[in-house]
């Protein structure tokens, strides 16, 4: 018998395994890349636009200034004895790094830190959370990760036996939930956000789709929610709020509540609500409610994808399963020094008063508002187009127009064996070199096809993108018309 490994014998769990947002349309985009840089004017565009992902400081957002001066001194104390530094960073800054390298054994970012993260940090996050939701925060409830992603692996770890256990998760969703569903075995258990009404929330349907798993077999572990939404950028009004945490807490679900995008808002009438501030405003407390609060430095106004920090606030667990939880935590040893820095800097950042403050606030505002005007100027582009709808972006960094497209269109996708949204997709990349990503990879309604698309390119460059969107998408229709 061969022990070596092929595609015949590897785990069929990675092969069921998929993560739109880095698939085939993005791996033929790093392909076409590689092509202008060696073969320059062989394309019909000169860039590659990377649409597809989250990435801010990839389509040139600047790095907070407070941020990355405590990030340098810390990595770098030698910094901080020597007199001319004084000239060239903040007084916060280097107070702050001084406070930080007194929480590190031997001072140093590139050492081992606790499994769930430097406990000074997460006081510092835990003090933050409590400010933020008006109820109290424990340090030893916070498990620094790199990034949320390795939240959402932990828990499925914890709560994943077999292929008879689910997850709720919404539609569209975050393909990481269903990547990691299929890496862990598990079953994923779809809600459907209602496109027509601005990919509402509909509580009172969820106990179908809970009670439908239920009838299959389906042990249902945890209900996700993403608040703003990814990829279709809603807002929960606080009365879904409150109704979800009331299901997961009458039908004993773990709540999972992805609240990485909590800084992107560009809507006036609503606001975010943590969903421990909701549960502990509704007067249940950590007996009442298993909750994972998942947050992360890679959205936001800071966008430090490539730093990896994020944490996970986990309440209401009991000692045993926290001790587990550990386990699992420790077996990766702990997340990366700079990421646990910058998740305590997002919590507590620079206040009014503070030397800082004033650049700090310029700098966080500027941002938001710039992807404010991007979202909402996206957002029409598309509406002006025929054979594309576009719901309004409340909030987090993307947009899920709906593509009509003609049936044959989508017979020619069906002929070379491809969902007809990557067939579109792949078709735009080669055409304008805009990279979006596949509706089929976040799940949506039968017979209905999306891309995502970020709101982060430039704005001097979205006039001219939409341009070449726009061009694209009416030849494309044409050639495929009914």
């Amino acid at each position: 018998m061969a022990t070596g490994v092929s595609v015949e014998n590897i785990n069929p769990k990675v092969l069921r395994c998929e993560y739109a947002v880095r698939g085939e349309v993005a791996i033929h985009a790093q392909h076409l890349q590689q092509q202008l840089q060696t073969q320059p004017g062989s394309l019909p565009f000169d860039e590659i636009v990377y649409c597809n992902i989250g990435n801010p400081q990839s389509l040139g957002q600047k790095p907070i200034t407070f941020f990355r001066e405590v990030l340098a001194l810390c990595n770098h104390p030698n910094l901080l004895e020597r007199e001319e530094i004084k000239s060239l960073f903040s007084t916060d800054a280097i107070a702050r790094a001084k406070k930080i390298l007194s929480m590190i054994p031997g001072r140093a970012t590139g050492a081992y830190s606790h499994s769930q993260g430097i406990k000074g940090l997460r006081d510092e996050i835990a003090a933050g959370i409590a400010s933020r939701d008006g109820f109290p925060a424990n340090a030893d409830d916070i498990f620094l990760t790199n990034g949320a992603s390795p939240g959402v692996h932990m828990m499925m770890q914890l709560l994943i036996r077999n292929n008879r256990d689910g997850i709720m998760c919404p539609i569209p969703q975050y393909s990481l939930y269903s990547a990691s569903l299929a890496l862990h075995g598990g079953a994923l258990v779809p809600y459907y956000l209602d496109e027509s009404s601005g990919w509402g929330l509909e509580v009172s349907k969820l106990k179908n789709q809970l009670e439908d798993a239920r009838s299959k077999g389906i042990t249902v572990r945890a209900l996700v929610v993403i608040n703003p939404g990814n990829p279709t950028g809603q807002i929960l009004d606080e009365q879904q709020q409150y109704e979800l945490v009331k299901f997961c807490k009458d039908e004993e679900l773990v709540l999972l509540a992805d609240e990485v995008y909590q800084e992107n808002i560009y809507v006036t009438n609503k606001k975010i609500n943590s969903f421990k501030k909701i549960a502990r405003s509704m007067g249940y407390n950590g007996d009442d409610l298993q909750l994972v609060s998942l947050h992360s430095v890679s959205k936001g106004y800071y966008g430090e994808c490539g730093k990896r920090g994020g944490y996970m606030e986990v309440t209401g667990f009991s000692t045993p399963v926290r001790e587990q939880l550990y386990k699992i935590a420790s077996v990766n040893l702990c997340s990366n020094i700079t990421g646990q820095i910058l998740a305590s800097l997002i919590m507590d950042p620079p206040k009014a008063g503070d030397a800082s403050y004033d650049l700090y606030e310029e700098e966080r505002d500027n941002i938001l508002k710039s992807l404010s005007r991007r979202a909402k100027a996206m957002e029409s582009a598309f509406n002006s187009i025929d054979g594309i709808t576009c719901n309004k972006t409340e909030g987090a960094m993307y947009l899920f127009p709906r593509i009509y497209l003609p049936q044959k269109a989508i017979e020619a996708a069906r002929a070379v064996n491809k969902a007809p949204d990557v067939f579109y997709a792949l078709r735009l990349l080669d055409t304008t070199g805009i990279v979006v990503t596949p509706g089929s990879g976040f799940g949506q309604v039968a017979g209905t096809w999306h891309v995502r698309c970020t709101i982060l390119p430039q704005e001097e460059k979205i006039p001219s993108m939409i341009s070449r969107f726009r061009e694209f998408h009416e030849e494309f229709m044409s050639q495929y018309r009914d």
